[in-house]
């Protein structure tokens, strides 16, 4: 029997941290994708009987970024990306649920980082529910939404000699993301 998303019951669910990931990749020499990951995130979810009255927050710990190049990675968290010292956290506050049929949602809700707060879209997929072995009720989801770095005041780049830039605008942020329901 195929668990829909009609199932999954009202309640008050917490981020599964050791089974979620949070990913993004951005344009890198007009050539080649870069890959990285936020090590430190959390998630919360609080599911409604009308799943378009569910809410979602999120907060990502920028400087736990990895993109398995620690040079790189420490100049993600100076003024010319993250600005983490004076913008430790990246947040995310859904604002409405957009049923879209076949387990597929439109999750609209604010992004800030760097201190700008712009409206975002996450295409999600229900993944499904399950009771685990230790009893606890578990449900997942995927999510993707792509934005503009610049938008948010991360405009670091350099000319390239063949013409074009060292990073493309646009970066994509991939979600797998499991919840446990709240006892």
């Amino acid at each position: 029997m195929t668990i829909t998303a009609e199932k999954i019951p009202a309640g008050t669910w917490n981020l599964d941290p050791t089974h979620s990931e949070v990913s993004f990749s951005v344009r890198h020499l007009a050539i080649s994708k870069v890959k990285g990951s936020f090590e430190s995130f959390d998630a919360s979810l609080v599911t409604d009987e009308d799943h378009t009255a569910s809410k979602v927050t999120a907060s990502i710990d920028v400087a736990s970024v990895n993109t398995n190049q620690k040079d790189r990675d420490g100049h993600l968290q100076t003024g010319d990306f993250f600005l983490a010292e004076e913008h430790p956290k990246m947040t995310f506050v859904s604002t409405s649920i957009e049923e879209k049929g076949d387990d597929a949602f439109l999750v609209h809700g604010d992004l800030t980082l760097r201190g700008v707060t712009k409206p975002v879209t996450l295409k999600s997929e229900f993944g499904g529910l399950v009771v685990d072995g230790y009893g606890q009720t578990k449900l997942g989801f995927s999510a993707t939404t792509k934005i503009d770095r610049t938008e948010f005041g991360v405009t670091w780049n350099a000319a390239l000699e063949a013409g074009g830039f060292t990073l493309g605008n646009d970066v994509t942020v991939t979600l797998e993301i499991q919840f446990t329901l709240a006892a």
